[in-house]
């Protein structure tokens, strides 16, 4: 497959795109919360038979993610993408005609099997185009996600209170979703674009890296570079070493980094779902706040959060990932642990920003990381770190409440300050960032 490598015009315009489409599946999450009640009120569902419907959304998502992996490495990122983004659109409006329980589990499926899928392709994409530009652009992607969010909440509501029903609210959504995923169709790096992988793999130990700047490959070395094969065997792909006659042992060390970055992502993940479902309730009942006072706490979390990612970029850039994720983490752990320490409403919500703050880059270094430590696999290191990072964010809320059951609820939130810790400790398995300076 002949490679090209993008000039400036191109790789900026590849950058618009991806900004594009992590805004566009931002908004259509941001846009369905927003009309929950409605479409509850709608089927006259109770509480729990609610929570049954919105299953259907977790379990799409982690079987898109189960497969998308492979079609990226296949395929590229691109052509799996961009359809992905047309869809988008078109399943958002699927649950407003749903006539009952079965069928709004049915079409939440189809939502969260394409928005899975989606994540995991534009995120791969993303790490194509962080290549390509030769620095750290993960965390401002991922702001636009939460950015996109916040809009996509704001205007459902804002159509909510107007009285427009929810099939007329995803129907006008779609239509702007649609007209983002031409945009960025128009704008995506394609695949015979993307830069080859520099492939830098750590020891077959799994140990961290410990080789200086000369021993690692740079951007320079592999742009230049003009062609290469779909067909490059496994171990080449995993950057072997000459004389290892093709030995399959730094595939199995960049499996293991894989999942130790997946390990890391359960972790912050499970207090991202922790702070969603649980920092309102505890300023609530264990602090007595107020109900308008205890929202603060999330909004607080949130805020910060996509404050730190837009600083993201240039964070990783000065100080490298390591640095980053081992600050991030001990920035959640302490906020998080001092808020909670307290017994103070302010102080608690200041500790809920701290916390968003810390765990905002924590995630776009490990997604990054994954899709550079086999570009030749890249989509199924992603579908592997992204499945078990969203499996964190789903037991989060659970393995909360059930602790809360037992010991109460400050002691219970202190387990995602505790696993924030264990992320500032195992940032050292994160590869140096292998932009040149």
């Amino acid at each position: 497959m002949h490679v090209t490598t993008p000039d400036r015009t191109a790789l900026t315009r590849a950058r618009i795109a991806i900004y594009l489409l992590f805004t566009l599946a931002g908004i259509a999450i941001g846009t369905w919360t927003a009309r929950i009640p409605s479409i509850k009120e709608g089927l006259d569902l109770s509480d729990g038979r609610l929570s049954l419907g919105l299953l259907g959304i977790a379990a799409g998502a982690i079987t898109g993610m189960q497969v998308v992996g492979r079609l990226i490495d296949r395929h590229g990122s691109a052509t799996v993408m961009i359809p992905m983004a047309f869809a988008q659109g078109i399943v958002l409006i699927l649950p407003a005609h749903a006539p009952g329980l079965t069928a709004l589990a049915a079409t939440l499926f189809a939502f969260g099997l394409v928005h899975g899928t989606l994540d995991v392709a534009m995120n791969a994409n993303a790490v194509e185009v962080e290549r390509a530009a030769n620095r750290p652009l993960m965390s401002s992607f991922h702001a636009a996600f939460s950015i996109g969010g916040f809009l996509g909440a704001t205007t459902g509501g804002l159509l909510a209170q107007t009285g427009l029903t929810p099939a007329a609210t995803f129907t006008t959504t779609a239509a702007v979703l649609t007209l983002m995923a031409l945009w960025a169709a128009r704008w995506a790096l394609p695949r015979s674009a993307a830069p080859p992988g520099h492939p830098a793999e750590p020891a077959p130990t799994g140990l961290p890296e410990t080789a200086g700047p000369a021993a690692r490959t740079t951007p320079e070395t592999t742009t230049a570079t003009t062609t290469t094969t779909a067909e490059t065997t496994p171990a080449a792909a995993a950057g072997a070493a000459p004389g290892s006659n093709g030995s399959n042992t730094p595939a199995k060390g960049a499996a293991h980094g894989v999942l130790t970055l997946g390990v890391l992502a359960i972790c912050c993940m499970i207090g991202e779902g922790a702070a969603a479902d649980w920092s309102s309730v505890y300023l609530r009942d264990s602090l007595d706040s107020s109900a308008g006072f205890a929202a603060a706490a999330y909004a607080a979390f949130s805020i910060m959060m996509t404050a730190g990612r837009l600083a993201g970029d240039r964070l990783a850039a000065r100080f490298g990932a390591v640095t980053l994720v081992r600050g991030c983490g001990t920035l959640a752990a302490a906020g998080l642990g001092a808020g909670l320490l307290a017994g103070n409403q302010i102080i608690a919500v200041l500790g809920f920003a701290c916390f968003g703050a810390g765990l905002s880059c924590i995630i776009p270094q490990l997604f990054s990381a994954a899709g550079r430590r086999d570009p030749a696999r890249a989509g199924q290191a992603l579908a592997r770190v992204a499945s078990l990072g969203y499996a964190g964010f789903l037991a989060g809320p659970i393995l909360i409440g059930g602790l809360a059951e037992v010991v109460g609820l400050p002691l219970a939130l202190a387990i995602p300050a505790l696993l924030a810790g264990f992320v500032a400790l195992g940032a050292v398995f994160l590869r140096a960032t292998p932009f040149t300076k």
